[in-house]
């Protein structure tokens, strides 16, 4: 989510490379006039109500991790004609995937994944979706049906309603974000020098379509210098004073290194001296092209076996600081964040849910669609649900998975980097359409190759962030 998390996070690749993931949607500005500052997170907060910046509540996820990899095998793809070079979904060749009473999940999990579809069909039913795949009133009858499902019906509910659809060849890669905490300072003092900056004043907007129709869609930013449009401030420049008169800042960090992996993941918790908390989410960027600094490292040899995951980044620039910040500068893009008062937020405007929630390419998933992975890991395989997009999460069958707030989410989503099968749960009829009428039978895997399954597993032994056990209630409409 940029996580925004708060306006869809930056997200963290991990293994070989670091990707941002940002939300397209901001939530709107908080009417705080003050620092919202947070006791610790209570698991059983209140859903938001109607009229907050977030819509919906996070969901408890029924998935098992704690940072250790379980292997597994994933499904084959199925046997398609795949159009190279594709701009969306629709372009990029669908095939009949396997019956989804086939794709044995535990309950809990699907469940999870129900109460968050549920929460995103206002969503889901309003937009276009830019995938080509889908209609706003395909949606009407499942999520009709998402919101009277009964007890251990989730599994049902998913098979009645919905089919699996290969999209291209089916073959997926999926990196982790989390919300990071780090330790920050309202105000200036010893130990806390770096700043975690605000919107600058001088930073605009320019959306191109308004100058040319073949432009529409394009966007980009910078600032004005005398009578012309030139590129905003790079990292290296922010960071050596140039934005000092024209951003505010929120709140000094302790860490450099912190500071950064917090602009990577969009959004996170500044732990206070005193022990209490500020949230802060993605307002925006620079405009700046986004560079992964983990592909850097390891081409250059400075990353051994074993320390491509994120912590053995920060590692290494820890122990060499100099270098360190001179590779943290080649990432040119820069982060600026906004105060939140409520969990972390995706792309779509609602709460994001550790272990449930995904971040994708909108152009190849519709946002609000659940999807089935099945992965070279346990964590990462099963039912998400597409609520989040991300800079760097571009193309069929990319994903970013959120594990939430906490020790074992930051030590899963930092060591993610799962290869697999994907398969998008579209509503039942949408592949008739699609193919002009045909009608498609579901693909069957041979007994050489049968369908991937998850064995029954204990819940996280860290709980997502504000979770509320009543997942059945209504959420409120973004």
């Amino acid at each position: 989510m940029r996580i925004v998390m708060g306006r869809g996070l930056v997200a963290l690749a991990a293994g070989t490379m670091l990707a941002g993931c940002v939300g397209g949607v901001t939530p709107p500005p908080s009417t705080s006039t003050g620092v919202p500052v947070h006791p610790a997170p209570s698991t059983s907060t209140p859903p938001p109500s109607a009229g907050t910046p977030a819509a919906g509540y996070a969901v408890p996820s029924g998935r098992a991790f704690n940072g250790s990899i379980v292997g597994a095998t994933p499904l084959a793809g199925v046997p398609s004609v795949v159009t190279s070079g594709a701009a969306m979904a629709s372009g990029a060749g669908v095939t009949a995937g396997p019956d989804l009473s086939t794709l044995l999940v535990d309950e809990r999990q699907a469940e999870a994944a129900r109460a968050a579809f549920r929460q995103s069909c206002p969503g889901l039913m309003r937009r276009t979706d830019a995938s080509g795949l889908t209609r706003g009133a395909d949606w009407s009858a499942a999520c009709s049906a998402a919101a009277s499902v009964g007890r251990n019906g989730a599994r049902d509910f998913f098979a009645r309603y919905f089919e699996a659809v290969q999209v291209g060849d089916g073959r997926a890669f999926a990196t982790g974000y989390y919300e990071p905490e780090i330790a920050a300072s309202p105000d200036r003092r010893s130990g806390y020098e770096v700043p975690i900056y605000g919107r600058p004043s001088d930073l605009i907007d320019v959306d191109l379509g308004q100058f040319s129709d073949s432009l529409k869609g394009r966007k980009i930013r910078g600032r004005v210098q005398g009578s012309k449009f030139v590129p905003y401030y790079d990292r290296t420049a922010i960071e050596t004073g140039a934005i000092t008169a024209t951003a505010p800042v929120l709140a000094w960090g302790a860490d450099p290194a912190a500071v950064f992996f917090l602009q990577v993941q969009g959004s996170g918790r500044l732990r206070l001296p005193g022990g209490d908390f500020i949230r802060v989410g993605y307002d925006t960027q620079n405009g700046r092209d986004y560079t992964g600094i983990g592909a850097l490292m390891k081409a250059r040899g400075l990353l051994g076996p074993g320390q491509t995951s994120m912590q053995g980044i920060v590692a290494w620039i820890h122990a060499h600081p100099t270098e360190g910040e001179a590779i943290m500068r080649e990432n040119r893009s820069f982060v600026f964040f906004r105060r939140l008062d409520t969990p972390p937020v995706g792309a779509m405007g609602y709460v994001v849910s550790g272990g449930v929630s995904a971040a994708a390419d909108p152009k190849f998933v519709p946002l609000g669609a659940p999807f089935f992975l099945s992965a070279d890991r346990r964590d990462a395989t099963g039912l998400w649900v597409a609520q989040d997009t991300g800079g760097a999460i571009k193309g069929a069958n990319r994903f970013d998975t959120y594990w939430g707030a906490g020790p074992e989410a930051t030590a899963t989503a930092g060591g993610m980097a799962a290869r697999g099968t994907a398969f998008l749960l579209l509503p039942r009829g949408t592949l008739t359409r699609l193919t002009g009428g045909r009608s498609v039978a579901p693909y069957s895997y041979s007994p050489a190759g049968p369908a991937a399954t998850i064995p029954p597993a204990p819940r996280p032994l860290l709980a997502p962030p504000n979770v509320d056990p009543r997942d059945d209630e209504p959420s409120a409409q973004p």
